[in-house]
């Protein structure tokens, strides 16, 4: 496929999401007294194979909403379909207290999986396109500040093509702001970045979050997910298989404890863990229901050097493998 045709399609994708209804004016105190997004009975297959399994959850509207799931569980589909990029065969989607109309678009900002940028004109011109298709006129200042935000104003007047992955991962999110939506559905937007532009993305979100936006996080990173959303739905088979506050999701697993042990020397096989994730000097045990810790802590004193241990709750990452495996 050449450059120009993947240009092409992966544009297709941001202008539908883009689209705008030129005039129409929208009350910003729409669905303030319920839920800024409600999916209800949502049904989705493509020939015989079901993708979506009559899916309902709803988002409140001010909270960072995680959309979890392995690859291949429908979040992408689910997406497309809550943008109008797609329809279900089945079920609705409320937006602000009211059926999926074209004008919401303006108030949405998307950053899709599949990513996008014109390698050959400058930074400054990428997202001046990107806010001419939310209608922005005269967004320098706005450019200026977001590229400020991100680390980049001394890139714009760059090509993006000089740009690194992590730069143009930065550009991408900043087309997703630009123009000050009020619902955000960022997919993977730590791809691509190291620990300290993940920290500049974590806190843009957070500040987000605190003047009033909505963002729906979709990531397969789970310590973020548990660091920053208020609830989340985790999506396996299309069908819905964990939905609530991580207080309430981790309720559900504490019959399962985990023992975290930093140590010296060979660990191997304990009675009573039930599964071992080993990192070498750093390991993870899950305990059997009804063993004692302090009897696992004898057995672990005989073989190893015990430089820490602690018991706590299953992290995300845990329980996700666990969903995912049981499944």
């Amino acid at each position: 496929m050449s450059d120009n045709t993947n240009n092409n399609r992966m544009f297709t994708i941001w202008q539908t999401a883009a689209a705008i209804t030129v005039g129409a004016q929208i009350e910003k105190t729409e669905g303030a007294d319920g839920p800024v997004l409600d999916v209800a009975h949502l049904t989705k297959s493509f020939g015989t194979k079901t993708i979506l399994d009559d899916l309902s959850f709803h988002i409140k509207s001010g909270e960072i909403f995680g959309l979890l799931g392995p690859n291949g569980a429908g979040k992408t589909t689910m997406i497309r379909i809550i943008l109008d990029i797609i329809k279900s065969d089945n079920g609705s989607v409320k937006m602000f207290g009211k059926l999926f109309d074209e004008a919401f678009k303006e108030r949405i900002g998307y950053l899709p999986e599949e990513r996008g940028l014109y390698q050959k004109i400058t930074v400054f011109e990428c997202l001046k396109y990107f806010a001419n298709l939310k209608n922005l006129k005269n967004p320098g200042d706005r450019i200026d500040f977001w590229l400020g935000k991100v680390g980049l104003i001394d890139h714009k007047k760059s090509r993006v093509s000089e740009l690194s992955k992590g730069m143009q991962q930065k550009i991408q999110l900043v087309a997703a702001f630009i123009h000050d939506p009020d619902i955000l559905i960022l997919d993977e937007p730590f791809s691509g970045l190291d620990p300290v532009n993940t920290k500049i993305v974590k806190d843009i979100m957070l500040d987000l979050k605190r003047d009033g936006k909505t963002i729906i996080l979709s990531t397969h990173q789970m310590d973020q997910a548990e660091r920053m959303c208020d609830r989340i739905l985790m999506i396996n088979h299309g069908k819905k298989v964990l939905y609530g506050t991580l207080d309430q999701i981790k309720a559900d697993y504490r019959e399962s404890p985990v023992m975290v042990v930093e140590y010296e020397g060979d660990l191997k096989s304990i009675d009573g863990v039930t599964g071992m994730e080993d990192y070498g000097r750093y390991a993870e045990l899950g305990l059997e229901m009804g063993t004692d810790p302090q009897d696992v802590l004898k057995n672990l004193m005989e073989s190893v050097k015990l430089r820490r241990f602690e018991m706590k709750s299953p992290s995300l990452n845990e329980i996700f493998i666990e969903v995912v495996n049981d499944a």
